[in-house]
């Protein structure tokens, strides 16, 4: 134990930090409505598809955000062309597990720092509001925007779960639309 100050000094990622973002990642799981098991396949699924859109390019790599639930993929984000998010597509497809790709990528030059800037502050907002709100489990959920469109992915115990985030999502400044590709849990 002593040591290891010195080695989170020598690397950019500490032992101690892997440690407990790993214990992090399994108590979430535990708590979340789809398990440990599901947990499991749908993190190695996410660092599959994020390990072929980085080797293929970085930029198209940086330029989304993949959400996986239960082997369904959402990917979000904005690239310059067509042929970059079909090819997003068929990264995807790529991976073992994979069932359902929901790909709302935008084709979109509108990615100024004050659109940037906007969608993170409806992003933050809204991941603020679920976690205040006692109704809700906002470890089931995954919220992305782009361009003001909010995206919602996960698992929601019933449809006032569901009702109670978007009428939340409604009532942030800036928001554009809202995208539900929650489900309930069976």
């Amino acid at each position: 134990m002593a040591f290891l100050p010195l080695l989170s000094s020598c690397s950019p990622v500490s032992p101690l930090g892997l440690a407990i973002g790993a214990g992090a990642t399994v108590a979430n799981a535990t708590q979340s409505e789809k398990g440990l098991k599901a947990s499991a396949s749908d993190l190695r699924i996410k660092a599959e598809i994020n390990h072929n859109l980085f080797q293929k390019d970085h930029n198209l790599f940086s330029s989304v955000k993949v959400s996986v639930d239960n082997g369904r993929v959402l990917i979000t984000g904005s690239v310059p062309t067509g042929d970059h998010r079909i090819e997003i597509s068929k990264l995807s497809w790529k991976v073992p597990g994979v069932s359902e790709i929901i790909n709302e990528v935008q084709v979109t030059d509108m990615a100024s720092i004050a659109n940037i800037a906007k969608d993170l502050i409806i992003t933050k907002s809204l991941q603020a509001q679920l976690l205040i709100d006692q109704s809700i489990s906002s470890i089931n959920f995954s919220i992305d925007t782009v361009n003001g469109i909010v995206y919602i992915f996960g698992i929601a115990r019933n449809q006032t779960e569901i009702n109670n985030i978007i009428n939340h999502a409604r009532n942030i400044n800036y928001v554009e639309n809202i995208i539900s590709y929650m489900t309930i849990k069976n």
